[in-house]
């Protein structure tokens, strides 16, 4: 063990940041404008005020501002479970043999299990200020569905969350967590809604995607009174309030003088990937540092590894705005496998623009090498990780060995996204060899390709 370097470094409540960080403001090419589905116009503010609250649509379309205060309220609910601690895997590299030093910043260590509650009590928050009487969501996995649920019980919102049927049936007690919240949850697709019989038509006996859940959320929020619809990843305003993690890890590594060679992130929608890299890659906009920035997807969902960069729907029902982004198509249904909210068809704008102007990197695993890396970090680390934060956790391991071949000392980081201990039905099928890998072909994401729509932006 280091002597200089600590297991876990705590900022102070004094240190916690006070401004979340606006990456957009320091790239040289912002990411595309969300365009109307109807018009193919970009969205105005009016425009997009008919579905989220008015002042997350300010900061969705700012891309100049680069702080924005974070309100006292918000803060203060911070301050019941941030700062979260910069960890030393030192047990991990230990049993790797390797030279490297590996760091992560744990965000299990909240009720919701993940990272997901810097976004949502925000958002909660806008709503509330903004005099509405509730919210509906989508989730995946259901750390988005369990965070909102929290945020709304402590504002005395109502939530209404459509979950991702193949996970509904997976995970019924993470469901359960968001009722004892208050929440109401619905399996999706669902026939409640216009959008949902028509995807059950389309598409019978389907596990669902999270495009599906957003159809779904949306009709509910723009057909009731009171109500807007909230999103977990995917948007500018999440990525912008999930910021806090990557300033937070940017000050605890600076308290120990040390500067990561390798920034390692999980990717489904890019929330956790765009808030963890922000600073670094603010830095690395600006010229004042460099960093090798890897993005961490599965292999059953490539967005950015075999995706296209285009524009496309955000949801399957094709209601929502167009982004442009890397994506498999708003019509791609994933397998029904165990990588939880990274089952997402496309990526978020911003990190989408910073990976085709090649300043950070992608690759795709599979879900038994995933969960061979995880159960290698719980025996060693004592904490059970979410199936997706065990995409970084593996590719974290993978750089850890090369170095143990190069004899190389590099500073690995990656994000350590939420704990896994809802995941116990897909650490029983690996643990009872029943995990099987999917990868699709390129015929099935060619099903999706042919659905993206024609502009000529």
């Amino acid at each position: 063990m280091d002597k200089n370097i600590p297991y876990k470094t705590y900022l102070n409540e004094n240190e916690i940041p006070t401004k979340w960080y606006n990456l957009r403001a320091d790239m040289k090419n912002k990411p595309a404008p969300l365009l109307n589905p109807g018009t193919l116009q970009p969205m105005t503010a009016e425009e997009l005020s008919g579905v989220f609250c008015s002042e997350l649509v300010k900061q969705e379309l700012d891309n100049d501002t680069k702080y924005f205060d974070i309100p006292e309220e918000i803060q203060n609910f911070y301050k019941m479970y941030r700062p979260s601690p910069l960890v030393r895997a030192y047990c991990l590299e230990k049993a790797l043999d390797t030279p490297a030093h590996i760091y992560y910043k744990f965000e299990g260590n909240n009720t919701s299990g993940s990272h997901k509650l810097n976004s949502a009590i925000a958002q909660a928050y806008y709503a509330k200020k903004q005099g509405l009487k509730g919210v509906t969501t989508e989730t995946g996995a259901g750390q988005w569905g369990t965070a909102l649920s929290m945020a709304c019980s402590y504002f005395g919102l109502e939530c209404k969350v459509y979950m991702v049927k193949v996970s509904y049936e997976q995970k019924p007690f993470r469901r359960e967590v968001m009722r004892t919240y208050g929440a109401s949850v619905t399996p999706s697709p669902s026939d409640t809604t216009n959008v949902g019989r028509k995807i059950l038509a389309e598409h019978p006996g389907t596990t669902g995607s999270l495009g599906c859940a957003i159809s779904e959320a949306v009709e509910v929020a723009t057909t009731s009174e009171g109500y807007r619809y909230v999103l977990g990843s995917v948007l500018n305003q999440v990525v912008l309030h999930q910021s806090i993690i990557g300033l937070e890890s940017k000050i605890a590594f600076d308290k120990i003088g040390v500067k990561p060679d390798v920034i390692i992130g999980c990717a489904g929608g890019g929330s956790n990937l765009g808030g963890l890299i922000a600073p670094f890659m603010g830095e690395k906009l600006r010229g004042e540092a460099d960093y090798r920035i890897v993005a961490v997807e599965p292999a059953s969902c490539p967005s950015f590894t075999r995706g296209k960069f285009a524009y496309d729907f955000c949801d399957t029902g094709m209601v929502c705005p167009l982004a442009k982004m890397y994506t498999l198509g708003s019509g791609f249904i994933p397998s029904p496998n165990h990588a939880g909210g990274l089952r997402y068809h496309g990526m978020s704008s911003i990190l989408s623009q910073l990976y085709h102007d090649k300043l950070m990197e992608a690759v795709s695993v599979e879900q038994t090498a995933v969960f061979d890396a995880a159960t290698q970090f719980a025996r060693v680390e004592g904490i059970l990780p979410a199936p997706e934060s065990s995409h970084a956790i593996r590719v974290a391991i993978d750089e850890a060995l090369k170095c143990k071949e190069t004899g190389e000392e590099k500073n690995i980081f990656f994000g350590l996204t939420g704990t896994g201990y809802f995941d116990m039905v897909a650490y029983q099928k690996y643990n009872d060899g029943e995990m099987t890998d999917y990868i699709p072909t390129d015929d099935d994401l060619a099903v999706g390709f042919a659905g993206l729509p024609k502009t000529d932006l």
